[in-house]
């Protein structure tokens, strides 16, 4: 994503540091293979939620927190001595220009997923307010940082549930969208990113990263940082439509919505229950939703609080009653 913010050399700077570009470049590419598993699970051909959850959940975690942590890095390396406003304005209006138009694109082909608040969003928001901690001690950013990520576990607010500010990311639902990257808690991230350059500037790490020279095998992935945005911009479109025309070719097999619901759920309530819990669970949902003809409300994402309250309802119910049929096979 030139998701970056230059680490090039500037009059009293120190020279760019390659190591970063590397790192970047190695993020990309994890990215890249995280979205190629989300397009197989789109057209079919892999189970579904298979990237929503567990181990391919904290991928896609680690991965847009190293990116917008670089974000942050890179933030303090350009302007951490003066801010360079030329620069910064450009390149922000660069990748706040690609998020409207990510914007605009998936909202005509994917409405009900669009893409209202990703990274590109975060990362133009992130950097404008990252600029206001460039001057404060190392210490209090990264206390600020532990804060920001920390807010949305303690703190949800039925006042922010409204779809404009579903940015802030302390809305008490959880919005549907195919990238969801809100302020909280990823704002933090971008703090760790400026807190961890202060200190590796005044400790002398720095200069020392500045000295690293990596091998030629390193070279592609420093082209691909140094013109991340023209990369993250076309390789999701480009594997996309890779696995489409694959999917004209040898189609995936067409699962029923009870199908999918029962693997979906399944597979989310095994990250905290056990296999037989949850298949007990899982039918208790399905029949219950479908006896009330409201699975296509499930589907539809439908976020009314009467809604919401009675899914709340239904899986109490469901939870309870299998908590009792697993009590009574023990016995």
């Amino acid at each position: 994503m030139s998701i970056h913010t230059p680490t090039g050399s500037v009059p009293g700077q120190l020279k760019r540091i390659v190591a970063i570009d590397v790192l970047r470049g190695i993020a990309f590419i994890a990215m890249a293979s995280y979205h190629f598993t989300w397009d197989l699970e789109f057209f079919g051909y892999t189970d579904p939620g298979l990237t929503a959850f567990g181990w391919w959940k904290i991928y896609a975690r680690c991965i847009a927190s190293t990116f917008l942590f670089l974000v942050g890095f890179s933030l303090y390396l350009a302007h951490g001595r003066q801010i360079r406003w030329n620069g910064f304005w450009k390149r922000f209006a660069m990748v706040a220009g690609a998020a409207t138009a990510i914007s605009v694109v998936t909202r005509i082909a994917m409405p009900d997923g669009f893409i209202f608040f990703g990274i590109l969003h975060e990362i133009a928001l992130a950097s404008l307010l990252g600029l206001a901690f460039l001057r404060l001690p190392a210490l209090l950013t990264l206390t600020v940082a532990g804060l920001v990520i920390a807010t949305p576990v303690y703190l949800r607010f039925e006042a922010l549930d409204h779809p404009w500010l579903w940015w802030v990311g302390l809305s008490a639902i959880n919005p549907r969208s195919n990238d969801y990257v809100p302020l909280f808690p990823w704002f933090g991230a971008v703090l760790s990113g400026i807190a961890t350059a202060k200190f590796a500037s005044t400790s002398g790490i720095r200069a020392r990263l500045a000295r690293l020279a990596p091998s030629r095998w390193a070279n592609p992935l420093v082209f691909i940082s140094r013109h991340s945005l023209a990369f993250y911009l076309v390789h999701q479109p480009v594997l996309f439509g890779c696995v489409w025309l694959f999917s004209q070719v040898m189609p995936a097999k067409v699962e029923t919505p009870q199908v999918t619901f029962l693997k979906t759920c399944q597979l989310s309530c095994e990250q905290s229950r056990d296999a037989r819990f949850c298949t007990s669970y899982c039918a208790c949902m399905l029949g219950t939703l479908e006896g009330e003809t409201s699975l296509d409300r499930l589907y539809n994402n439908d976020q009314t609080p009467q809604w919401r309250a009675h899914l709340s309802d239904l899986v109490g119910m469901c939870t309870a009653t299998s908590t009792i049929k697993m009590e009574e096979g023990v016995k």
